[in-house]
């Protein structure tokens, strides 16, 4: 078994599909349909045994490091920030590479406006289980 980190992009930081509406444009029946559809999806992982966790995530954030004199600095910027990207993440315990792939597939079919399915890109990346080797 391998863990590996899907990860929710927001509209924008991804190539976008033809016709993909942003979900503040969509109706308040489509945005219940799109979260049920991820509910959906978390129970039948959890049932499964290949869910371990995930959540949406706000877009606020910060950016913290420890300082000089005690004070962390908290800055909103210049990088390329999590919060501008990571929408939310599902952590998922599978049996191979090709079985994670196969579940964010699923899931870049959750519906968006109309019924459609938004076909959103994921980022699928696996879990360390140790850090890499260092040469002699």
């Amino acid at each position: 078994m391998a863990k590996y980190l899907l990860l929710k992009h927001y509209r924008g930081t991804t190539p976008t599909p033809n016709g993909f509406a942003p979900m503040d444009q969509w109706t308040p029946d489509e945005v219940e349909a799109h979260f049920q559809f991820m509910r959906d999806y978390s129970a039948r992982l959890e049932a499964s045994g290949e869910m371990v966790g995930g959540e949406g995530l706000s877009p606020e954030g910060s950016w913290v490091r420890s300082g000089r004199d005690g004070e962390p600095p908290v800055v909103d910027g210049p990088f390329a920030e999590t919060k501008d990207l990571i929408a939310g993440w599902f952590l998922i315990d599978v049996d191979s590479h090709e079985r994670a792939i196969e579940l964010a597939r699923e899931l870049s079919d959750a519906p968006g406006q109309g019924g459609e399915p938004i076909h959103e890109w994921l980022e699928v990346r696996q879990v360390m289980s140790a850090p890499p080797a260092v040469g002699d």
